[in-house]
């Protein structure tokens, strides 16, 4: 099959490059490895899951979000945000079809795409002159080989697996990392009685949505040192509000 633009990946990049490029009448096909589009959202994303993001910083292309929106969406609003885009545009991924191999092809200048249609087995090829890689930097789950790990008899369970604290109450459990996934967990995790501990790797700010939201609006006019500047300034007054995080082993940078 051949087409001008493949895409590799349906979650809401995907989605909205398809869209850009229907609006230029350029021809395009999404290739898909799961059985829906979004599935990072529809299918490995925790219950109480919101946007850190203020909306307006998470609209796709040609669709701003209602102003009955929540600044900060839950995961079930922006869901239903995905479903209304795709419809609206009658967006059609082709599902189950895992990317195997690319290469620039120099006799024709096209990129030949073979992709493993999971359901039949087969390989399919497809030629297009451009190649857009919208997989994601957290498409694959990653838990690192630590010492001693296989002798643990515990559960260990990636975040993309993780839905809910209902099931740890008053259990013992050990988040690792301290991202925005590692600390919401853990936030979850305590709301349901379990027994929380977080383990950070390095120093870090500790920033509030609503101080996020504030430095993402001032980069449209000030430079990104400035706003650095300012937001570090809006986090160190914050502790007169609720204390010092170092005591509980919330260690901030030197700068």
């Amino acid at each position: 099959m051949e087409t001008v633009v493949v895409i590799v990946g349906a979650g809401p990049a995907g989605l909205a490059t398809s869209v850009c490029l229907n609006k230029h009448s350029i021809p395009n096909l999404i290739l898909e490895k799961e059985d829906v589009y979004a599935s990072l959202w529809k299918k490995r994303a925790y219950d109480r899951l919101k946007l850190h993001l203020a909306k307006n910083f998470c609209q796709l292309p040609f669709m701003p979000h209602g102003p009955d929106v929540p600044t900060f969406m839950p995961k079930e609003f922006f869901i239903d945000y995905l479903d209304a885009y795709v419809t609206r545009f009658d967006i059609n991924p082709r599902y189950n079809r895992t990317v195997k191999f690319t290469m620039f092809d120099v006799s024709n200048n096209k990129w030949r795409v073979e992709a493993e249609n999971t359901v039949t087995g087969e390989i399919e090829v497809y030629w297009s002159e451009f190649v857009v890689v919208a997989t994601g930097e957290n498409g694959d789950r990653y838990i690192p080989e630590v010492e001693g790990l296989n002798n643990f008899y515990g559960e260990v369970v990636h975040s993309s697996m993780y839905k809910s604290g209902r099931d740890y109450k008053d259990k013992n459990v050990l988040v690792v990392g301290g991202g925005n996934s590692g600390m919401e967990i853990s936030f979850d995790l305590n709301n349901f009685d379990a027994n929380t501990a977080v383990l950070i790797r390095t120093p870090r700010h500790i920033l509030t949505k609503e101080e996020v939201y504030v430095g993402m609006t001032l980069l449209k006019y000030f430079p990104v040192r400035m706003v650095d500047t300012l937001v570090m300034m809006m986090s160190k007054a914050r502790l007169f509000i609720y204390g010092d995080p170092s005591k509980y082993g919330l260690i901030r940078p030197n700068q």
